[in-house]
């Protein structure tokens, strides 16, 4: 593997880190409880960890597929999330969501930045670096 695919690699991993330690410090600490779409985000976010992590490890990229696939998911769910919580016509799907309504906004900085925000965003980072390093290896072949 060249050194711009380890890259690639490593930025996967360390996305899926933050993106963990962030969800786990908003549950843990702040007292957040995730709403269902929200644990169906984490439970697509907290494998890349240890695919990207084996990946980078054994400097196998082949390995890191199924990453590909669980952030493909992960960002549409997170997007989906997001339209319940800032598009009107979305917002009555999120009251139905179980336990804490999916609509629910624990954090809104600047007016767009909520928490299936920031997942969504770490999941475009990992696909986006996944799809890079695909198209890498081709035009290396």
């Amino acid at each position: 593997m060249n050194k711009q695919g380890e890259t690639l690699l490593f930025i996967a991993w360390a996305q899926a880190l933050v993106a963990t330690m962030g969800s786990l410090f908003f549950s843990e600490i702040l007292g957040y409880t995730p709403c269902e779409l929200c644990w169906y985000q984490r439970i697509l976010m907290y494998p890349l960890i240890i695919i990207y992590g084996a990946a980078l490890i054994k400097k196998k990229k082949e390995i890191a597929f199924s990453g590909l696939i669980l952030s493909g998911v992960g960002m549409f769910v997170s997007i989906y999330h997001y339209l319940i919580q800032k598009v009107p016509a979305f917002q009555s799907a999120g009251d139905s969501c179980g336990v804490v309504p999916c609509n629910a906004e624990y954090i809104n900085y600047f007016g767009f930045i909520t928490i299936p925000f920031l997942a969504g965003t770490a999941f475009i980072i990992i696909f986006v670096s996944h799809v890079v390093m695909i198209r890498q290896k081709g035009e290396n072949s």
